[in-house]
């Protein structure tokens, strides 16, 4: 298959550059025998009693720092995620190369050494550790193409409210539409929650190189599938209840644990490439934003509902201006068919 496969076309006035006034206040899209538009807000009337949502439970960092080389030229550092307490791969973006040994500074006086490269990434040792030094002075690393800077708001609203395993640079954007409210609602309800950890990497946002799909590669990522997790999926589909996964990102969490053909504990790095063909074993039914055209979480999608009847999704979407990408609006998905 090739990438322009996985096209569509949208205005740019249907990018959402900030959420909804209130997380449940976003369009849900549901795509099931048929399409039906609805409000978030209308999500537990869709679930039963003994379904299963999983979330992912990855705290965003703010990982964007401003920096100055040694030559004085400024520069910009977006960790991708930490190696240990001082050490992170990160993209820099200066207008020349920094060379191994030198030296990028940041605010406060605190410093990175340039220790190598690992494929695009720099490798950096940090003179104070990573985490500490992100939450004080860092900024919330907002997606590319929303094409503004991080505002107060951002720091709360780029962030789900159940998040507390830090490490992702980018939210897992289905996730920001639950409330607690929410989250009360469907558990009266009967529905079960279960979270899995994936910190999601900036890779997410980069473009597919290669215009035949199984010829390009997807960064790792770190993954955690707890036994209390793997035990709940395992429990729900035997009791004849669906697992939901909320996200992409939970998506790929709950399919690297079941490699083996059933859910196990996992942990460790994942660069599972989903596609039209691959045969799900975790995930009964999604909800999740939607996505760039020609990206990998598109295909994702496409290979777990059938190409063609997500795209019509998406063709449906911008008719009736949904609003699209991290601030945008939601779909709730059941599989269909595999084309």
């Amino acid at each position: 298959m090739q990438i322009s496969d996985f096209d569509y076309a949208l205005p740019d006035s249907l990018i959402a550059k900030y959420p909804a006034s209130k997380r449940r206040e976003s369009r849900l899209l549901e795509v099931g025998s048929g399409l039906a538009d609805r409000a978030f807000a209308d999500l537990p009337a869709l679930l039963e009693a003994g379904d299963l949502l999983v979330f992912n439970d990855t705290r965003v960092i703010p990982a964007r720092l401003a920096a100055v080389k040694e030559t004085g030229g400024k520069a910009e550092i977006l960790i991708e995620r930490t190696q240990d307490e001082y050490v992170a791969l990160a993209q820099v973006r200066a207008s020349k190369t920094p060379q191994p040994g030198s030296r990028l500074t940041v605010a406060g006086g605190a410093s990175a050494r340039v220790r190598g490269r690992q494929g695009e990434f720099f490798l950096l040792e940090f003179s104070e550790p990573v985490l500490q030094l992100l939450e004080a002075i860092g900024e919330v690393p907002l997606p590319p193409y929303l094409g503004r800077d991080a505002e107060p708001d951002d720091v709360l609203r780029y962030q789900t409210v159940y998040a507390r395993d830090p490490g992702a640079v980018a939210a897992p954007t289905a996730g920001l539409h639950f409330d607690q409210q929410m989250l009360d609602e469907t558990l009266a309800a009967g529905i079960a929650h279960a979270y899995v950890t994936l910190h999601v990497g900036a890779g997410t946002f980069q473009a597919l190189r290669r215009e035949h799909i199984e010829e390009n590669r997807l960064h790792k990522e770190r993954v955690l599938v707890t036994a209390a997790c793997s035990d709940a999926v395992a429990r729900t589909r035997q009791a004849g209840g669906r697992v939901i996964a909320v996200g992409t990102t939970a998506v790929r969490a709950l399919e690297c644990a079941s490699q083996g053909g059933t859910i196990a504990p996992f942990h460790g790095e994942t660069d599972l490439f989903i596609l039209p063909g691959y045969e799900f074993r975790s995930v009964d039914a999604m909800i999740t934003n939607f996505h760039l055209p020609q990206s990998s979480l598109l295909m994702l999608v496409a290979a777990f509902a059938g190409r063609e009847r997500i795209l019509g999704a998406y063709e449906h979407a911008v008719r009736e201006q949904y609003r699209f990408f991290s601030y945008g609006d939601s779909m709730c998905i059941t599989p269909g068919a595999q084309t």
